[in-house]
């Protein structure tokens, strides 16, 4: 049976898929204002896509950017994520960097989960896991191909990768080609789902096509979707009131 991931009083992987919605503002002023937008539409969980941040290789900055944020997000789950450029974020760092900035916000206290990329050296994400685990953060343990949707077995080899090494929350986002690469992505959703998973995974396709994928988690097995109030940190996301609106539907005649 799949366990839940309880993050304050939200329950990851049990009824209506979670609603998560990001971060992505450049300066800390536009953080907040988003911030601010965002709370008034009180989605289950906001990310923090910091890599959007332009100040994100000051650590200092970061955390009085995430301070002040906290002020504003009061009682909402926070996940940080710095998405590398390989894996469709806005730049590129080192991977000591990526290890200090992770350690260094996982020690803050000030975040419920953390985003660590699954294709990093294997002792970085274990080291990240444990430390996360030991300050009672939460880990999205993710991948993401922007190029396009691998097989059937290698969506569920990679999930199934992330769940042995500790993820709380594995995840894979692809981008599809044709129509039936959101099939593909579907029907190894179902599979990991109801074969594989002791906890609750995340998938989506990508893009106009892979829309589908983004309503219809409560039905296939995926446990969190990403919605907009405003600017996208990735292509396909819906506006979180018409996404409310559908997943709503789907949840009461399930």
């Amino acid at each position: 049976m799949t366990k839940f991931v309880e993050v304050k009083d939200l329950i990851i992987g049990k009824g209506t898929p979670k609603i998560c919605v990001p971060l992505v503002g450049s300066t800390i002023s536009e953080i907040l204002e988003e911030a601010t937008s965002i709370n008034e539409f009180k989605p289950d969980l906001v990310e923090w896509r910091a890599d959007f941040f332009h100040q994100v290789e000051d650590i200092a900055k970061v955390k009085e950017a995430l301070n002040q944020m906290r002020e504003v997000l009061i009682g909402l789950p926070l996940v940080f994520t710095f998405r590398s450029a390989r894996e469709g974020g806005e730049r590129e760092i080192s991977p000591s960097y990526y290890v200090e900035l992770n350690e260094s916000i996982i020690e803050t206290g000030m975040v419920d989960l953390i985003d660590v990329e699954l294709f990093n050296d294997e002792r970085i994400v274990k080291n990240l896991i444990s430390l996360a685990h030991a300050n009672n953060l939460y880990v999205i343990l993710s991948n993401h191909d922007f190029k396009q949707t691998p097989s059937k077995e290698e969506i569920i080899s990679r999930l199934k990768r992330a769940q042995a090494l500790g993820g709380d929350l594995p995840k894979i986002a692809v981008m599809p080609q044709t129509k039936a690469d959101v099939l593909t992505l579907l029907d190894a959703t179902l599979t990991m789902n109801e074969q594989y998973a002791d906890r609750p995974i995340i998938t989506m396709s990508m893009a106009a096509k892979g829309v589908i994928s983004r309503l219809a988690g409560e039905i296939f097995g995926s446990a969190v979707t990403f919605g907009t109030v405003g600017r996208l940190s990735a292509p396909g996301q819906v506006d979180i009131a018409e996404l409310r609106n559908v997943l709503s539907l789907i949840h009461k005649n399930s």
